[in-house]
């Protein structure tokens, strides 16, 4: 069985995995599913300084507290920026990389750089005109390839403004996630920002899946993907 541990994306919290996360744990996986700080129950302790360092140092913690071993670490969207930082400063305790429509990110590079340039213009303007200059306001869900009503009313009071500088800050690399053996994910049922980084990772060979959902897959087709992220574990 593995140990799983799972990192949400902008504006979520750890409660966004709440429908993937019991079905690994009645499959006998261990699972943690961490808020970074300055969002959701941990929008508190928000503030300009709260970067992509800060959320690396949060997963690090988590796993070095915990005293966790052969971790599955899965990042979604922003949060591929989060676990390349952290299979880079602890590459020893981690089995797997799995990036789920997620930045794939090399040193040096911040996520808005990542990012087709239409979007990151968006993010910009969005900071700039209702961020006041350093939080990213939520993204509309609609855009992200959400559609039912249900997975709409449940999310949308959920999501909270996310700190700009997490997008913005580069990433600091050493190397030594390079032997961190790494999977990706593409959500192809919507506008498909990612496409980009799902050929970039395969172009390094990794190892590509495809699921035909929005951006919110872990909401919109949660047992597939942790069927899906249990085989990639055992692989």
């Amino acid at each position: 069985m593995a140990t799983f541990v799972l990192v949400h994306g902008a504006w979520h919290g750890g409660w966004a995995w709440r429908r993937v996360s019991p079905l690994l744990s009645a499959a006998g996986h261990e699972v943690h599913a961490p808020t970074l700080t300055g969002v959701s129950d941990r929008a508190h302790l928000l503030h300009p300084g709260v970067g992509l360092s800060t959320h690396v140092t949060d997963v690090v913690a988590l796993i070095e507290a915990h005293d966790l071993s052969d971790v599955v670490l899965v990042g979604h969207s922003y949060g591929g920026q989060v676990i390349t930082g952290v299979a880079d400063a602890i590459p020893g305790r981690i089995a797997k990389r799995v990036y789920l429509d997620a930045f794939v990110g090399d040193d040096g590079e911040a996520a808005v750089e990542l990012q087709p340039s239409e979007v990151a213009g968006h993010y910009r303007h969005s900071v700039e005109e209702q961020g006041f200059g350093w939080l990213i306001p939520p993204r509309s869900l609609a855009k992200m390839g959400v559609t039912a009503s249900a997975d709409v009313e449940w999310l949308t009071p959920r999501l909270t403004p996310h700190p700009w500088l997490t997008f913005t800050e580069k990433l600091s690399l050493t190397g030594a996630h390079a032997a961190v053996p790494a999977e990706f994910i593409e959500c192809v049922d919507w506008m498909r920002v990612f496409a980009g980084m799902r050929e970039r990772a395969q172009a390094r060979g990794w190892p590509v899946h495809e699921i035909a959902t929005g951006h919110e897959a872990m909401v919109t087709a949660p047992a597939e993907l942790a069927d899906l992220l249990a085989k990639i574990a055992s692989a």
